[in-house]
């Protein structure tokens, strides 16, 4: 009777570790995941921000659209199985940079410029590398602006730097690279070569009317630049007016000396 009991007592101290081991993983991960869901809120809330300051101070919004994405933790798990990564949470945040991302789809290739100056000069962002594909595309055509910057989410705990993976990127870009990655995903990477030659072409003609839209835009910013004038010439009139108004009415309420 002992024997067995010091048996069963044996078999139950592995499999207690491993599940106690499967309990603080699930735990660490789901840490992980809540930090960077986290970073991405107020990435969010920072592309907010800059969107309504911009279009209340230069009456134009760079911004046409912003998406975003959290790793799962199974794909985070098997990333870090595939490139030899220890499960802890410490490896995951130093060697996996790619858990959360934005990206900002802009109306022009200046625009891009402006708006990833904007985000990554802020005092709590650290920029860790930018890579400029829109200056220099990679061989398929592929034109993007990286950023992969950190941020700090302040939890109960204390503050903590997350990393978060910004691209920006204009309109035609965007549906260049949504169309190559179908592409690629459909022929699991191995792309046929005239589709690759279209590919290429294709993205040549999105910088091409990047070009051209982006110079119409400059012809009619010109145009609307007296209209623009004129609207604020009012504003300031009204306030001056009223700054007068003001005044007088100071003026009259004011005791005898």
């Amino acid at each position: 009777m002992t024997d067995d009991a010091d048996e069963s007592s044996a078999d139950s101290g592995p499999e207690r570790e491993m599940v106690q081991l499967a309990r603080r993983l699930r735990q660490d991960f789901d840490r992980i995941q809540m930090e960077h869901e986290f970073a991405i809120d107020e990435m969010l809330t920072k592309v907010s921000i800059l969107r309504r300051e911009f279009q209340h101070l230069h009456r134009y919004n760079p911004i046409e659209h912003v998406t975003s994405r959290v790793k799962s933790p199974s794909s985070t798990l098997k990333k870090a199985a595939r490139l030899g990564i220890d499960p802890t949470p410490e490896a995951i945040r130093e060697r996996i940079r790619d858990i959360a991302g934005v990206r900002i789809t802009c109306s022009f290739i200046a625009d891009t410029y402006r708006v990833l100056e904007a985000l990554t000069s802020q005092t709590d962002v650290r920029v860790i590398n930018v890579k400029d594909y829109i200056a220099e595309p990679k061989p398929n055509g592929y034109k993007s602006l990286h950023a992969l910057i950190e941020i700090p989410v302040f939890l109960s705990t204390g503050a903590v730097n997350v990393a978060v993976e910004l691209q920006v990127r204009t309109i035609a870009m965007d549906f260049w690279a949504s169309l190559e990655h179908k592409i690629h995903y459909k022929y699991d990477g191995d792309v046929p070569a005239g589709l690759v030659t279209s590919l290429t072409a294709a993205a040549r003609a999105a910088q091409i009317l990047d070009e051209h839209m982006e110079q119409l835009h400059r012809e009619v910013r010109g145009l609307d630049t007296d209209t623009v004038d004129d609207e604020m010439r009012v504003d300031e009139q009204t306030l001056l007016q009223l700054w007068k108004m003001a005044r007088a009415n100071a003026d009259d309420t004011a005791p005898d000396a």
